[in-house]
């Protein structure tokens, strides 16, 4: 938001200078973005009076006036449109100096001296376009200088509120924080109701009372609207940074500006039959005052007549309903909407107004008859009319409710290790516009007010107190606590160790939202119900990720699509998984790798990453616990993995992750050439490890023998393995496969497995008749569970 201070101080007036007053707003949660002149630096302009005008003889767009600043009259030529005798002006004496080095001199226009110059408020950095010289107020005072007459001396300041902070949203809001901070009175301007002088009434009715609790409207006849907006209104909204428009409208953003209630004025000879805050309905559409045309639906709450929709409420009014240079009489609307109803909806639709951006905040619930009544008093006074009486709809039972807050004398000690005098924090709360209800030894209760949406517990209260007294006087105190050392399992491998294995082996650390694509995720893991967010930065961040893969084939994608011929990324996070009503969050591993096997080189042909590298890479990882065994690959489904080129980790022999080929659908999808490897593995598994024991090396031989066995085609190689480790003894060191051949001599469907085995005993050399022995019972044991067959 941005304001005067000079119009901030009308309200509050702290002996404090600009530069502290924004840095005790900014200290008290309220940011000043900006401190920024409100007008250029001018000088030597004064207000002057146009005595005469004659047309120039030589120039029919000249004209020759006489202007007088008080003390003497000068001859000024002009060439502004609307220049007439007894007009007060902005009026630039000769000497006088108009930004950095424009200076007034005296000259000759055609023929014609000029002794000085008339300004516009483009000239004077009022306005970014003038049709003609500024026309002043003809009370303005001859001869004053322009600086003082309109108090130019000023300065803009731009605050940066938190959401939470609505109620700052206007002169009023800031003045009362202004206020409590340096324990001054805050005197706004009087506001006394405007009694009706006519009977007229436009029926109201509210059709979506919990969208719209309280809406107030009024009727005012007989408008001038040719009136001119005073000049003192137009400088306060410019410097507020509102446009002004037309007097109607300018009392309805002043009055949002001053108080924090946005207000709207509709043509009463537009309207029919009566308004309606309603839902909109399916096919109605509104054209609103920007000209933009929008389809309405359901979930958007409109104002609207016997004929269709009027405004956007809360966001924008319509076109057709608007007031125009013919309106003569207006309906004033003031209403509170639901914050929950208009969050959102103007972002939906493109648009971001003055309006939403308080409604949405919240606005005060008790507001609207004194808004009402401060616009009804400032437009009589500028445009005229005949007020008639306030329409007044309440649903009392859909109204927030405000319930009382304790807060105890042992929490602020405790919590902001603060002791301060009973009476000082009743000042601060009371200050804010909170009501003591009651107070006893242990503290107080504090009612608040209609416009504090964001205090509702003890916490709220005690943030509000160090807030207004100051964070940086808080005292300091170097925390006091037992500190007992975390420990360490010696078993449990650290997640450096994974990270520094993986880099080791050519892959790059990524990191990716949390959020993902709904339709994405839906085609990684459509066996997940994918936990949505109730307010996403956008559509295709909507879900929290059921898996680390949605974020990783993004950042796949995006290298592969800049030319990168060898990518290999992991990252390291956390999953999103409903259990119940509640949720799962798991902590798991995953990678993926594309492109060349290895990097470019002269000492190698160059070839696609397949199966066997992420299974290798994934082998060195679980190999770093020293319990490799303990993990098993076996065949499975993934909806995301190739059905034939998938495998299911297994710890302990239960599924702990899956590695696998991209499927070809997916990559089709992402627009992926070639093909892509993934895995995923859950961290609590992949973290557990043995400790470290040390065994003597053995001074005796090893001994090894070879097998080469025909199985089936089908039969994964941890089954062989499993049976040869049960039947190989306790002195087997080693089970290596080396070879595996299917074709010619080998009958269809069937493969030949060539393995090494490696046995050595610790305290003595083993004999030909116990390796014969142990191998007879490993090949018998395959035979009889696999029907394997003894190569010859």
């Amino acid at each position: 938001m941005k304001f005067s201070e000079q119009w901030l101080r009308e309200w509050v007036n702290p002996d404090i200078s600009t530069d502290a007053l924004a840095e005790q707003l900014t200290m008290a949660g309220l940011e000043v973005d900006g401190v920024a002149p409100a007008a250029a630096d001018f000088h030597g302009v004064v207000v002057g009076e146009v005595l005469a005008v004659e047309r120039h003889p030589d120039a029919d767009k000249l004209s020759v006036c006489q202007v007088s600043n008080g003390a003497a009259t000068f001859q000024v030529v002009c060439g502004a449109p609307n220049v007439r005798a007894g007009l007060k002006v902005p009026f630039a004496e000769v000497g006088a100096v108009l930004g950095e080095d424009f200076k007034i001199k005296k000259a000759k226009l055609r023929g014609a001296e000029s002794h000085g110059m008339l300004c516009s408020g483009d000239e004077l950095g009022l306005s970014e376009e003038a049709d003609g010289i500024l026309e002043l107020a003809a009370d303005a005072p001859t001869g004053k200088d322009f600086r003082d007459y309109l108090g130019l001396d000023d300065q803009c300041i731009e605050v940066d509120l938190t959401p939470n902070r609505g109620d700052c949203l206007g002169i009023a809001g800031l003045s009362r924080e202004v206020g409590a901070l340096n324990r001054v009175a805050v005197v706004g301007p009087v506001m006394d109701p405007v009694a009706a002088t006519v009977e007229d009434v436009f029926p109201v009715s509210v059709e979506a009372p919990a969208d719209c609790p309280r809406y107030v409207g009024r009727v005012v006849r007989n408008i001038d609207i040719n009136a001119v907006t005073p000049l003192w209104m137009v400088e306060r909204l410019r410097r507020s940074g509102i446009r002004s428009i037309d007097p109607v409208v300018d009392v309805t953003n002043y009055v949002m500006l001053e108080l924090g209630q946005p207000m709207h004025a509709f043509d009463l000879d537009q309207l029919q039959d009566g308004i309606v805050v309603r839902r909109g309905r399916a096919q109605e559409t509104l054209t609103l005052l920007d000209g933009k045309e929008i389809s309405l639906d359901p979930e958007t709450l409109v104002i609207a007549d016997s004929t269709g929709p009027l405004a956007m409420a809360g966001i924008m009014g319509g076109e057709n309903s608007g007031v125009s240079t013919t309106t003569q009489n207006i309906f004033l609307e003031g209403a509170f909407f639901n914050p929950i109803t208009v969050a959102g909806r103007a972002r939906a639709f493109g648009l971001h107004t003055d309006s939403s951006h308080r409604f949405e905040r919240g606005v005060d619930f008790q507001l609207q008859e004194q808004a009402i009544q401060r616009a009804t008093a400032l437009l009589l006074d500028i445009v005229g009319g005949e007020p008639g009486p306030l329409v007044h709809v309440l649903a009392a039972a859909e109204m927030p409710l405000r319930q009382p807050v304790q807060l105890r004398k042992a929490r602020i000690a405790g919590v902001l290790n603060l002791a301060l005098e009973d009476e000082a924090i009743e000042d601060i709360f009371i200050r804010l516009g909170l009501t003591l209800a009651a107070c006893d030894d242990k503290g107080w209760t504090f009612e608040v007010p209609s416009y504090r949406f964001d205090i509702e517990i003890e916490a709220d209260l005690l943030e509000e107190l160090a807030r207004i007294y100051g964070y940086n006087r808080l005292p300091a105190s170097l925390p006091a606590a037992s500190l007992a050392l975390k420990s360490c399992p010696e078993r449990k491998v650290s997640i450096r160790e994974f990270r520094r294995a993986l880099l080791m082996r050519g892959y790059n650390e990524a990191v990716t939202y949390s959020f993902v694509d709904p339709d994405l995720q839906a085609k990684i893991d459509d066996r997940s119900e994918a936990i949505a967010l109730a307010n996403p930065i956008s559509a295709d961040m909507a879900v929290m990720r059921t898996s680390l893969w949605p974020g990783l084939l993004q950042a796949l994608s995006y290298n592969l699509n800049r030319q990168q011929n060898r990518v290999r990324l992991f990252e390291s996070g956390l999953v999103f998984n409903k259990d119940g009503e509640d949720i799962l969050q798991t902590r798991r591993m995953a990678g993926v790798i594309a492109g060349n096997s290895a990097p470019e080189g002269w000492t190698q042909p160059s070839a696609k990453v397949d199966f066997y590298d992420i299974k290798g890479d994934v082998e060195a990882l679980l190999s770093l616990g020293g319990n490799a065994s303990e993990y098993g690959f076996s065949t499975g489904e993934h909806p995301a993995l190739h059905p034939g080129q998938t495998a299911t980790i297994n710890y302990q022999g239960a599924p702990v992750g899956w590695l696998g080929a991209l499927h070809p659908n997916l990559e089709k999808s992402l627009d992926i050439n070639g093909p892509v490897y993934l895995f995923e593995v859950d961290l609590a598994a992949l973290e557990q490890g043995e400790l470290a024991v040390f065994q003597e090396l053995s001074k005796f031989p090893e001994v090894r023998r070879d097998l080469a066995i025909i199985v089936d085609e089908r039969l994964p190689l941890a089954d062989v393995n499993r049976v040869a480790r049960k039947n190989a003894g306790e002195y087997l060191t080693e089970l290596t496969l080396f070879d595996v051949y299917a074709g010619k001599g080998i009958d269809p469907g069937r493969k030949s497995l060539a393995m090494g085995l490696t046995w050595q005993h610790r305290s003595r050399t083993l004999t030909d008749g116990e390796i014969t022995e142990l191998v007879d019972s490993i090949i018998n044991d395959l035979e009889k569970e696999f029907n394997a067959v003894l190569r010859g």
